[in-house]
């Protein structure tokens, strides 16, 4: 009976070199072919982003809400998909930033997700311009993951994405004037805009009016409700006493809604 004499005491196992070359391919071999086959099944792997949604939250900011369908198909599991989302104005100024992430989505299964970003219109720098004029904010959009849960892949986007003024051409008309009592005239003043938002003008518009001294001789409000693109004009009623009414003078506005709070639009009148 043969026996296999193990090392003794101060001797080492001696590992042909040829063993090591061999093990040292086939880790190659397998590490090639496990790329190879992660990156390839990428062809099996599909992304779907749906209609994104324009709303409202809760505490009345604007949610744009983003439906991601991700189907993996594909030979491995797909680890830490994150979608990235953030609005930039005009001026490359950050608006707002979110994010989205999965841990795992595991091969042969699909996930459905809403990537969900908010706007609070208060915290727009030059909210006049955003207010009443039409503009396009910027979307620099960032889609990060792991083929396999190892090899990790990154891919981001430029777009625009027109904005448009809930107030946009707000115009005020001639202020007609009309007998009210011996002391006070009604002050008629027409108003119009329109609303090219993709959310619905719901809040107060209060008007005060300043003679030619810069002395305020009245001011009044109207509630105003305006849907999504829909234009809107109307008028607001001032009782003005007759000793404080000159040729000409200023209208300051001011806007009171849940969304936001703007004001003073000075507007001269004669």
């Amino acid at each position: 009976m043969k026996c296999t004499q193990t090392p003794g005491k101060g001797e080492t196992m001696r590992i042909p070199i040829r063993m090591i070359s061999i093990a040292t391919t086939f880790f190659w071999m397998f590490l090639i072919v496990f790329l190879v086959s992660a990156v390839y099944s990428v062809k099996d792997v599909r992304f779907d982003f749906g209609e994104p949604q324009i709303g409202l939250t809760s505490d009345n900011k604007i949610l744009f809400s983003l439906p991601i369908t991700i189907d993996n198909k594909g030979y491995y599991n797909i680890g830490c998909f994150n979608v990235t989302t953030e609005i930039l104005d005009h001026e490359g100024f950050m608006i707002t930033r979110a994010s989205t992430f999965i841990p795992v989505i595991e091969k042969g299964g699909q996930v459905m997700a809403t990537h969900n970003v908010t706007i609070n219109i208060n915290d727009l720098q030059n909210s006049q311009d955003y207010l009443f004029n039409d503009t396009e904010l910027e979307l620099r959009e960032m889609v990060g993951l792991k083929l396999a849960e190892v090899i990790p892949v990154q891919a981001s986007t430029n777009v625009s994405m027109p904005w448009g003024a809930p107030l946009y051409n707000f115009t005020l008309g001639e202020i007609e004037y009309a007998g009210f009592n011996g002391t006070h005239m009604t002050a008629t003043i027409p108003m119009s805009f329109e609303n090219h938002a993709s959310f619905d003008f719901t809040g107060n518009i209060q008007i005060q009016m300043y003679n030619s001294t810069n002395t305020l001789v009245s001011e009044g409000q109207t509630t105003i409700e305006t849907p999504q693109h829909v234009p809107y004009s109307g008028y607001i009623e001032l009782n003005v006493p007759i000793i404080g009414i000159t040729e000409n003078g200023h209208l300051e506005v001011y806007f009171l809604t849940p969304l936001f709070e703007f004001g003073p639009l000075v507007i001269p009148y004669d």
